[in-house]
């Protein structure tokens, strides 16, 4: 009889899958039995979008190769066509989860198009250049959503990027997105399962695209690109599929992040540099390649905070410090060399042959 054996990529993925629903399963045992609190749980929602964030990213920036600094623009392009369908519809379509999975395919596709309207010209430009026309792309983005006034009436939608006067709306009109005061009064569907639902999907589509033939070939653009390009690969074709899915995911979760607030506006806080440079942080900390690496390291300073909250003054001082010792762990060559020195796999191998 043959004996089945697992490969290494399936079992590494499966390893993915297993951590994230352990994660949820014991959550829900401690919520269950009280011993979560409101606040905690009010982090819950947050913690599943960053972490889809993440891992979104790093197929950009670990797979790929290329640094985007405008992650937030395409986050910002989901949250708000996402949450603009939910309040449209919220009358029309009163199952409220098929009317958030259908938010989460508009936001996801919108954000997909961006990417690849912005990926046509960005991703012929390389390293630092491209990090700051990103940026740029993702400023953009925001600037214009928060100029933006829509409203709707009798006669139907009206569009503005003065003012709501300037709409004329008909008596009984009303105001959807409003300016830099954003939307208002989106049904609150995102829950903690439907998150860790949508981690899991962005981890399919994720994992399964690195292990696939394109994947390979992305990776080898990664590696190296005129190597890539010599032997017939479609350089234009794998940059724009990399970027185009990694937007969509980022547009996925900002659909997630949409539906967990009733207002939401497009701030700098939400939107900006700062979002963008945090979700960098997570995939560098974690490990750029590192998919569970992002994970753990999403989830770990996104809770870290929270968890200092009882420190006052002295938080974010030990949040810095946390920080620089990860980072020293993660990519110091002489920590890399004790990991490797006294691993778990290497002390059981030198055990075996000891005995």
């Amino acid at each position: 009889m043959k004996k089945f054996k697992i490969n290494k990529s399936l079992k590494d993925n499966l390893l993915t899958y297993g951590m994230v629903i352990l994660a949820y399963l014991i959550m829900q045992i401690l919520i269950g039995t009280g011993n979560v609190s409101s606040l905690m749980q009010g982090l819950l929602v947050p913690l599943c979008v960053y972490v889809i964030l993440a891992v979104s990213l790093n197929l950009t920036v670990g797979i790929l190769g290329e640094l985007s600094l405008g992650h937030a623009g395409f986050m910002c392009v989901g949250a708000f066509t996402g949450a603009f369908f939910s309040k449209c519809m919220q009358d029309v379509i009163t199952f409220s989860l098929l009317r958030f999975i259908l938010a989460i395919v508009i936001g996801a596709v919108a954000a997909g198009i961006i990417g690849f309207l912005i990926g046509m010209p960005v991703l012929r430009l390389r390293g630092d250049y491209l990090a700051i026309v990103t940026l740029a792309f993702g400023e953009i983005i925001k600037n214009i959503i928060n100029v933006l006034y829509i409203g709707k009436d009798s006669k139907g939608f009206h569009f503005s990027l003065k003012d709501s006067l300037s709409l004329g709306l008909e008596e009984g009109g009303t105001v959807i997105i409003n300016g830099a005061q954003g939307i208002t009064g989106t049904p609150k569907d995102a829950t903690f399962t439907m998150g860790i639902i949508l981690i899991i999907l962005t981890l399919i589509i994720v994992l399964n695209l690195i292990h696939s033939r394109d994947g390979r070939a992305i990776m080898s653009i990664r590696d190296n690109l005129i190597a890539s390009e010599s032997v017939g690969i479609n350089i234009t074709k794998y940059k724009l599929m990399a970027f185009s899915i990694s937007a969509a995911l980022a547009g996925v979760a900002g659909v997630l992040y949409a539906h967990n607030l009733s207002s939401l506006m497009a701030t700098p806080k939400n939107f900006g540099y700062n979002m963008s440079i945090m979700i960098l942080v997570f995939v560098v900390l974690g490990g750029i390649g590192n998919i569970r690496g992002s994970i753990i390291s999403a989830v770990i300073l996104t809770l870290l905070p929270e968890l200092l909250r009882g420190l006052s003054n002295y938080r974010m001082l030990i949040y810095s410090i946390i920080l620089i010792a990860m980072m020293l762990f993660n990519w110091s060559p002489k920590f890399i060399h004790l990991r490797e020195k006294y691993s778990l796999k290497r002390l059981i191998r030198k055990n075996k042959e000891v005995q």
